[in-house]
């Protein structure tokens, strides 16, 4: 089956052919960990796990290497603005937060997830290899500021089909240091300052300093997948100027780099793009604790991953009540036929899943398998309920939503315990209850009854017999 992707450097569809058959080597930029991980974070690396699944799923091995920026302007300025001592122990404090938020939602850990500072070296023989070049050069005098030059390459802004003279005169293209030969040119080593620490730079020939932002990318890149391979993924704020930049000098190298860029939407809260400075940040934190995490995973992977994510007030209650409805299926069905398998996906989600990562597409053939099981539970055909039963689970098992997956059934054998011993008594209980209902003993029937409703047990009788819940599954 073909697979097509949409690449944002040609900005069309087209079919993925690996560099080597039935291998993929996938970057994907990480974190800055400054500050906590908010909803867009989770969203975007959300959307390169759904692919990695897909494309295991299809029979791919895929590298996914996904990075960690643990040295930046900002982490060393919060750092200082916590007044933290060391500004690495804030990074790995945050790092910390982004791995449990990832956990959380049961976003596949990366092959690989290099560290920033772990990568020095390769970042300071790319520069090296850069300035031999001719497309950088350091600012006479700074003690370690060096550039990429944008006017020694003639292809700078191929990313966004941008050319220089049109390129927007923004703040962060021009950081307004000294010697610069063009507002455009970008860092590709700091100098160090007096006022960071000593720990926050490393020894060059050139001076003594950090890498810059952009460098950082190229260098951990190559270094895992090598200087050519298949997919480089991220969000939309990256593609300009981060990606464009981390592109130019790849490029100026001498490195294939990435065959395809694939870019995320961002998130809006309301009617209005998240943004820090606006004040309307959603952390992860807060979304975990405001639903289950499954629901949270359905609902920030059910747009399309190139369209801009809307959260509402209602829009996890809505996620809620979908998956619930595919849960209560599922449960019909085990109830049915005992443990469930998964069986194979349907035609039309696989077709949605090879058309770009059609997610809602995919997610309308998996509710459609969903309804039609019920009518078939309700028609009495077990067998073809079951049947669309396993389908679902397939479907659920590539979205990464399987409830019974055991990524989501959890390790604790206490509470296995809890469950076996809470149901061997609702299930005697339910007996009674029968009992007494057969011998028109309505008085002690109802008492059982109104018992599990106090104690929130819902309990649902069926052809099959009575099917006992927790308020709130």
């Amino acid at each position: 089956m073909t697979i097509r992707l949409y690449d944002s450097k040609s900005a069309q569809l087209r079919e993925f052919v690996p560099l080597v058959a039935g291998q993929v080597g996938m970057y994907v930029c990480g974190p800055t960990v400054q500050s906590s991980p908010h909803i867009g974070h989770l969203r975007s690396a959300l959307v390169y796990d759904q692919l990695r699944r897909w494309l295991t799923h299809e029979g791919f091995a895929v590298t996914l290497v996904r990075n960690v920026t643990d040295i930046d302007d900002k982490v060393l300025e919060n750092a200082r603005a916590a007044g933290v001592e060391q500004w690495w122990a804030l990074a790995y404090r945050m790092e910390r937060e982004f791995t449990d938020a990832y956990s959380a939602l049961r976003i596949q850990p990366p092959t690989y997830e290099p560290r920033a500072t772990a990568c020095i070296p390769d970042m300071i023989e790319l520069v090296r290899l850069l300035m031999k070049r001719g497309h950088a050069y350091a600012i006479p005098g700074s003690n370690g500021n060096v550039y990429f030059d944008t006017a020694s390459w003639s292809s700078y802004g191929e990313l966004t089909n941008q050319t220089v003279m049109v390129m927007p005169q923004i703040e962060q293209l021009d950081d307004g240091a000294p010697g610069k030969r063009d507002p455009r040119d970008f860092a590709l080593w700091k100098a160090h300052k007096p006022e960071e620490p000593e720990s926050a730079s490393w020894d060059t020939s050139w001076g003594r300093g950090r890498p810059g932002w952009h460098i950082e990318c190229s260098a951990m890149a190559t270094k895992y997948l090598g200087t050519t391979f298949d997919i480089h993924g991220g969000g939309l704020d990256l593609r300009f100027p981060h990606h464009e930049n981390e592109l130019a000098q790849s490029a100026a190298a001498g490195h294939d780099f990435a065959q395809l860029w694939l870019h995320n939407g961002l998130v809006a809260v309301g009617d209005q793009k998240m943004s820090k400075s606006l004040g309307n940040s959603l952390y992860a934190a807060q979304l975990l604790e405001s639903a289950r995490a499954i629901v949270v995973r359905y609902f920030l992977g059910s747009a399309h991953y190139r369209s801009q994510l809307e959260f509402h007030p209602t829009a996890l209650a809505e996620a809620k009540s979908a998956f619930e409805r595919i849960e209560t299926f599922l449960a019909r069905a085990a109830r049915v036929g005992g443990p469930l398998k998964s069986g194979k996906v349907t035609n039309e989600f696989r077709d949605a899943m090879n058309d770009d990562m059609s997610i809602p597409t995919a997610l309308a053939a998996l509710h459609d398998t969903v309804r039609s099981g019920n009518a078939l539970f309700d028609a009495g055909n077990d067998k073809g309920g079951l049947t669309n039963a396993r389908t679902a689970l397939a479907m659920l098992d590539v979205l990464g939503l399987n409830p019974y997956a055991p990524e989501w059934a959890g390790t604790s054998s206490e509470g296995a315990a809890t469950r076996a011993a809470l149901d061997s008594l609702v299930t005697r209980l339910l007996a009674s209850r029968a009992h007494a209902r057969e011998q028109k003993d309505f008085v002690t029937s109802d008492r059982i009854r109104d018992d599990f409703a106090s104690a929130g047990i819902i309990v649902e009788d069926t052809p099959q017999g009575a099917h006992w819940s927790i308020d709130g599954e």
